[in-house]
């Protein structure tokens, strides 16, 4: 990691190590779910619903807002557990007492996050993908924008890990991480736009539909996949780096203030 410190890429690469040996409790669990999600929603109910827009099979339709899904829990869990469990085990203060500045700790572990979140964003695409492969009426999926995708996608795991850390330094107990991700979190992704397109929507719950983050995430993500967008992508892009950019001075500005950290 070039231009980084010698302390910094250490915390990124224990933090990483941490989620790295435990596969069976960090990528498998996504894997499985997703393995349902494509047979439930893309081939039983897809079959069913047909096509969106310029002939667009419903798997496919789906795909961008459930790696979108999987990789903002993600970066939002590892986060808001690596936060936490280290002020629950007391061994977050040998990281602040380091030489580290506040913003490369915070950084380390948002990259360390951001990282999970997109390996699973990547895994759950492979699921998607296998499933058009193995069902005999479906394309093979191509990407439209390669580098407009990886880069969304990066945002998109990068933004969430920024809302974990906050989430980990507010947390009092193992059960504020569980409400944040099932009842917050998630309920934002299903109404981003994951299952249906935004302009089914009518009138007043159209325009509402625009006060979710979410909606930017999925629209960026699906315009990188397949080419199809309600939005703007540079906007969706935008409003995507600013929001990461301002989340993590939050968070530095949290860390250097010691919330949750000194209590």
């Amino acid at each position: 990691m070039p231009g980084l410190s010698t302390g910094t890429v250490t915390l990124v690469r224990r933090e990483i190590l941490r989620y790295v040996r435990r596969p069976r409790n960090t990528f498998l669990p996504p894997f499985i779910n997703n393995v349902l999600y494509f047979a439930v929603f893309g081939v039983i109910l897809g079959e069913r619903i047909g096509s969106y827009g310029d002939a667009i099979p419903y798997i496919l339709f789906v795909l961008p807002g459930l790696v979108v899904l999987g990789a903002v829990s993600n970066g939002f869990e590892n986060a808001s557990f690596s936060i936490f469990h280290g002020r629950w085990n007391e061994y977050i203060h040998e990281v602040l007492t380091s030489p580290l500045s506040y913003g490369q700790t915070t950084f380390a572990y948002v990259a360390a996050s951001t990282l999970r979140g997109v390996l699973v964003g990547v895994i759950i695409a492979v699921v998607g993908v296998a499933f058009t492969v193995a069902h005999p009426a479906y394309d093979l999926v191509s990407i439209a924008h390669p580098l407009y995708l990886a880069v969304a996608l990066t945002l998109v795991a990068a933004l969430f890990a920024c809302i974990g850390v906050v989430g980990g330094l507010w947390a009092r107990d193992f059960d504020y991480l569980t409400v944040l991700n099932q009842f917050l979190i998630r309920p934002l992704v299903f109404f981003g736009g994951v299952f249906y397109p935004l302009d089914a929507l009518d009138g007043l719950f159209y325009t509402l539909s625009f006060l979710n983050p979410m909606v930017f995430t999925v629209d960026a993500v699906r315009y990188g996949f397949l080419d199809v967008n309600v939005l703007n992508p540079w906007l969706s892009l935008g409003v995507l780096a600013g929001a990461t950019a301002v989340v993590f001075a939050i968070d530095v500005a949290l860390v250097k203030r010691g919330y949750g950290l000194t209590e």
